[in-house]
């Protein structure tokens, strides 16, 4: 328990699983900032475009979560998280990839979703599995390992936690890519999402190279695919056509934000 105390902010209040309603009001970003992105676009060749608005993009969001008070982002915290954790998606699911929040980064907080798979007997006696990511290298390449303890986990050199490769008798953890059976969640983070699935990451391009991937052992093992969850803050959700894709970034299925979860895909509508 001391490793969960070190490592879990507890929330205590709690919200009942409700579906987004499309009425719903929407950040959108300012005339400024979209100004901004249509010059950009004017003046570089398609590719260099994108990636020059995908950098404006990731920089209003920062500024954003940065001007986010510290109160709205607690209650948002203990929304999406309650959701998660009362919903049947996430109750019926025997396998799992999520990741470990980060507040430097000011990620949606996981601690408690974690806590309560690694910790609550309900979910020990679901033998619900737990993988999460770990960076290899700057080349956009990370793994997901399996762990049962919040003793599993180390910080990096830039003080995020993860997996360590081998656990305390030295044997190698279980790389979800050669796992004998498939997940039926990936929990994700990112810096903007919209109702469509547009997904916008930090520009290392590490999910985007592991969804697909899994896409791919999945089709190989004719496994149902995962479903896709990114978990949102309000201030990080766009208006759709804001977040600029290529061909290499993975839509989402699903978002879960405080005021509701967000099915997205024919996959989400059936089975969240």
């Amino acid at each position: 328990m001391g490793g969960i105390r070190k490592y879990v902010r507890l929330m205590m209040s709690h919200h009942q699983c409700v579906v987004f309603s499309p009425s719903s009001p929407i950040p959108s970003l300012s005339a400024a900032s979209l100004r901004r992105r249509a010059t950009a676009a004017m003046t570089c060749p398609p590719g260099d475009a994108i990636a020059q608005q995908k950098r404006a993009l990731r920089s209003d969001v920062r500024k954003a979560l940065k001007a986010f008070s510290p109160t709205e982002r607690s209650h948002e915290d203990s929304a999406i998280q309650s959701l998660v954790l009362d919903s049947s998606w996430f109750r019926s699911c025997r396998s799992l990839c999520a990741y470990i929040s980060c507040e430097a980064l000011r990620e949606v907080d996981t601690s408690r979703i974690l806590s309560e798979i690694l910790s609550n007997d309900h979910h020990a006696q679901e033998k619900k599995k737990l993988y999460v990511p770990r960076v290899e290298d700057k080349n956009s390449h990370m793994r997901m390992f399996h762990i049962s303890s919040t003793e599993d986990l180390v910080a990096n050199s830039m003080n995020i936690l993860e997996p360590s490769p081998t656990d305390a008798d030295g044997n190698q953890r279980e790389d979800v890519m050669l796992a004998c059976h498939p997940v039926d969640i990936f929990l994700l983070p990112g810096l903007a999402f919209d109702k469509t699935g547009r997904r916008l990451g930090r520009g290392g391009g590490y999910y985007d190279v592991l969804l697909k991937k899994y896409h791919d052992l999945a089709l190989e093992r004719s496994w149902r695919q995962p479903l896709l969850v990114a978990l949102a803050y309000s201030v990080q959700i766009m208006e759709e056509n804001v977040i600029p894709v290529t061909p290499n970034d993975m839509p989402v299925d699903a978002l879960v934000t405080a005021s509701g979860v967000i099915p997205i895909t024919p996959a989400a509508l059936e089975r969240m």
